[in-house]
């Protein structure tokens, strides 16, 4: 295959990704509906009883890929306090394992959206990720054998850890350098310095770099420039992170997206490439709680036919949904606000969850 034809390949998949992105639920349902193992019978009574999750998790879905964080800080806590009152109460590697399931979709389709729109750098995504994966694996064995009261303390911990970290983190900073200026096809800066345009990218979307720095023009032509350098923090607060990411369901979008913003990434090309490294270490933390539970001494035997299938045949379809909203909502929408609002709602649950771990909830 050709260079050319590559760069076509991706340009037209990017284009028309809203198709790809929508076929995965589509088929993931199906096939859940017609292959996987359930305890007890699965009538239409069974595959229907949790339709109204949709609504929940889009609005979940929707919100955290806003702001760049895991799914789970909203879809973990709901699955403990909101869903017993409207359902049953769930074990918590259930929770854990739904919210896991449900975010690798969202996030995935978030992270597809954002790359179109120009705004992932996937070098900075990939070396992340390559540097929490045993974190994550390490934290997701773990849960497997932590007592409920302590895994709710951590949660509740790791809440409040996030919070404080993301009603302290410096939204403005790195924001649109400038605006570019398209002549005759090329984008130029407002002074008129050429800037980066690749004719395998949509719009005037493109990306020069000189060492470790880095020119990131978007498809509606913004212009972002800022360095690679910052490794070793990122790397500290990912691998922490990660750890949570695979205990909890979340952690790594969290403590990632302030080191990158701590390392002079700009907040909307950190909120991008974030996506990618949640998303995969969220698939990954999935696919060790959905597996390992049996193969840990003293571990949770969590067999496929124990996953509650009947919720995430909705919870999947929303998040996916939710996650290609969410670059439109970004970009519109005061992210700080946003953001401080999510603080707020995480500082109350950790509260509840501190109650909780300690008897009082």
């Amino acid at each position: 295959m050709t260079q050319d034809t590559s760069a076509q390949l991706k340009k037209s998949f990017l284009k028309y990704q809203h198709l790809f992105v929508f076929t995965a639920p589509v088929v993931f349902v199906i096939g859940v509906v017609l292959f996987a193992p359930v305890e007890g019978t699965a009538g239409i009574d069974y595959w229907l009883e949790y339709w109204w999750l949709f609504l929940f998790f889009l609005i979940g879905a929707t919100t955290v890929n806003t702001v760049g964080i895991s799914g789970s800080a909203l879809f973990v806590p709901f699955l403990i306090f909101v869903f017993p009152l409207l359902a049953r109460p769930l074990e918590p590697a259930t929770i854990v394992k739904v919210g896991l399931i449900s975010e690798s979709f969202g996030l995935s389709s978030s992270a597809v959206a954002f790359v179109q729109y120009g705004l992932v750098d996937r070098r900075l995504g990939l070396t992340i990720v390559a540097g929490s994966v045993p974190f994550v694996v390490g934290g997701a064995v773990l849960s497997f054998v932590v007592p409920e009261p302590v895994f709710h303390a951590l949660l509740g911990l790791a809440l409040l850890g996030a919070a404080y970290l993301l009603y302290t983190a410096d939204l403005d900073h790195g924001d649109s350098t400038e605006e570019a200026v398209t002549d005759g096809g090329r984008p130029r800066s407002d002074d008129g310095e050429q800037l980066p345009d690749d004719a395998d990218k949509l719009g005037d979307a493109g990306v020069a770099v000189d060492g470790d720095d880095v020119t990131r023009v978007t498809r509606t032509g913004d212009a972002y420039s800022y360095t690679w350098s910052g490794y070793l923090e990122r790397f500290a607060n990912y691998s922490i992170g990660g750890t949570f990411q695979g205990l909890a369901g979340f952690g790594a979008g969290e403590l990632g997206i302030i080191s990158q913003l701590r390392t002079n990434v700009p907040v909307r090309v950190a909120i991008g490439t974030n996506h990618i490294v949640v998303a995969t270490t969220a698939i990954l933390a999935s696919l060790v709680h959905v597996f390992g539970g049996g193969l840990v001494p003293g571990g949770h035997s969590l067999s496929l036919a124990s996953t509650p299938w009947n919720m995430v045949v909705f919870t999947v379809p929303a998040t996916v949904t939710g996650g290609q909203i969410a670059p439109y909502v970004s970009n519109r929408l005061n992210t700080e606000t946003l953001t401080v609002g999510v603080a707020g709602l995480f500082g109350v649950i950790s509260l509840a969850l501190f109650g909780m771990a300690v008897g009082v909830a």
